[in-house]
Parts: C-alpha cells; structure tokens; sequence
C-alpha cells in the first residue's frame, strides 16, 4: 500500500496519471501550485475514476489569477482540501496539511520577533477597506497565506506526516516553525514542495524531510498493519 506524494504541477499532471496507473495507490496528495486550466477533476479525470482520493494544499501561485483558485477551490475536489486538517490517509497513517505560504503582511516567522501581524482572518479583515475585499472577504493572494489561527489549530493535533509547501528549516529558505508544528503534533515526516527541489535529509530528533521536485514524485510505503509512527519510504 502506497501513498503518492506531489510535487509542484505548474500545470503537468501527465505524470500523476500516468503513475496512478502503474502505482495503483491507496491516495494521491498534491504539495501546491496546481496552475489549474481546468477544474482539478477534470484534469485527473482517470485519476478519479480510478477510485484514488486526490487530496491537496494551496501553494502561492493558486492565487495568482481567479480562474486558477476556482478551478481548484470551487472544483469537484473541493472537499479535498487537506488545508488545516488531519486525515487518516491509510490505516493507522494519520497525515496534515498546511498549504499556502508566509507574507509579511500577515505572519512571516522570520521577521522582527516572529508573531504575526494579524493572528486571523477577521483581524485582517477588520483592517481593510470594503473596496479591498474579494468575493466579500479575503483578497485573493491572502487567501493562500498561512495564518496563525491555523498553524495553533493544527499544533494542537496529532499527525505521522506533516505535508507543507513551505519548507522546514532543512531548506535555506525555510522555517524552524514548521520544524516545531511536525515535532508538536508527534509526525517523523515533512514533506513540502515550493523550492523545486527533490532530496531527503534528517533533522535532530529524528524528523525527516523530504523535498519535492517540481512536478516530481515520491511515494511513501504504508505497511498493512502500520504503527502510528512507523513507515518506511520509496522513490516512484
């Protein structure tokens, strides 16, 4: 039983479906920045008739333009959003997701002292003018930005794996927070996209990274009778 894990589409899914075919996985997690043309279910139509769950984050670029955010958002995947959740992926393998990214508008944990300018979406929204508002609320681009009201709802839950498309602190770009979300909620893995680059490193305590390419795969192995944090992984 595997679980195929994502990277950065920008537009290419020809590798997911073709992978899904051959992999047969028990679900499909996309790490962001979809790119989206078309609905998502549309564009992994054989996916979904497979019977795969395809579950997903938000990166940046899925606010860029509207019609990318609606035809992720609104699609007929929209109840898949592993955003600020725990979702029990296979038996015993309990996986989170933080999608989006830091802004210093909002939260960006390296600067100044690290706390968020805006802790919610209604203090933000408190702060803006009537006519900056999209769809009635948030901006478009803040509506793919992490916000500390989800970062303490999710910390306060237990995960095995932590998918992100921030990096942690293992990429140079990247943010020990997210190295402390994973260690709160008891998960042994991160796995992020964002930065495009594919690797693997171990972090202090045992925690493991693993970065994706874009439009890369990995596949995370889920033996039949998983311990909630044990689990083993190959490369597609």
């Amino acid at each position: 039983m595997t679980i195929l894990f994502c990277g950065d589409p920008h537009g290419s899914f020809s590798q997911i479906i073709r992978a899904v075919a051959v992999k047969r996985p028990k679900a499909v997690v996309i790490v962001g920045d979809h790119d989206l043309e078309q609905p998502l279910e549309e564009v992994l139509a054989p996916v979904v008739a497979a019977g795969v769950p395809v579950w997903w984050i938000p990166g940046n670029h899925d606010g860029d333009r509207v019609h990318w955010y609606s035809n992720l958002f609104d699609s007929g995947l929209a109840d898949f959003n592993l955003h600020g959740q725990v979702v029990e992926l296979a038996p015993g393998l309990r996986v989170a997701g933080l999608g989006g990214v830091f802004r210093g508008r909002i939260w960006h944990p390296s600067e100044g002292d690290g706390t968020p300018r805006y802790p919610s979406r209604d203090s933000y929204l408190d702060s803006l003018p009537a006519g900056h508002r999209w769809r009635g609320g948030l901006p478009l681009a803040q509506r793919v930005s992490i916000w500390w009201e989800d970062y303490q709802k999710l910390k306060a839950q237990r995960a095995d794996v932590l998918v992100c498309h921030e990096a942690p602190s293992s990429h140079r770009h990247g943010f020990a927070v997210l190295d402390e979300l994973a260690r709160s909620m008891g998960a042994r893995t991160i796995i992020h996209g964002h930065h495009h680059i594919g690797y693997q490193v171990t972090l202090p305590a045992g925690l493991r990274v693993v970065g994706i390419a874009r439009a890369g795969l990995w596949r995370l192995a889920v033996p039949a009778r998983v311990a909630r944090t044990r689990h083993d992984a190959t490369h597609c």
